[in-house]
């Protein structure tokens, strides 16, 4: 890795996942933030200039699909990557996610250490590499 290490919002309003992603993604060399509602997601999403967005979909105040049509209409937002976190898992909730909203990838919960670490390599494209713990 070069400098500057990657960073990551995870936008999630349970908080024991965003502290899970943490410490999966922080082991990695990552640089991550969580937020645990959509309004304060755009926010940070709009500060920090993220190089990749985890966002969940069922939140209580804004749900993910609308931070993401959010993101997409802001221009300084539009090209980070997203990936949902989301335990909507019908073969449904993923193609209206991959094949219509376009998201970058969709992974459903409960999700293993490297299940993420794997789709957060894939979608920045890093090379793969062998995870320390798995």
């Amino acid at each position: 890795m070069t400098g500057t290490p990657t960073k990551i919002v995870c936008i999630e309003d349970d908080p024991k996942t965003v502290e899970l992603v943490k410490l999966i993604l922080k082991k990695e060399g990552y640089d991550v933030t969580g937020v645990n509602n959509g309004h304060d997601g755009l926010k940070v999403v709009d500060e920090v200039k993220p190089n990749l967005v985890l966002l969940d979909l069922m939140m209580p105040d804004i749900d993910g699909w609308e931070v993401y049509q959010s993101m997409r209409a802001a221009e300084s937002t539009k090209d980070i990557p997203v990936i949902v976190l989301t335990a909507k898992a019908q073969s449904i909730d993923r193609v209206l996610g991959l094949h219509i909203a376009k998201v970058n990838d969709y992974i459903t919960k409960p999700f293993s250490p490297s299940e993420l670490i794997q789709a957060v390599r894939r979608v920045l494209g890093e090379p793969r590499r062998e995870s320390s713990g798995g």
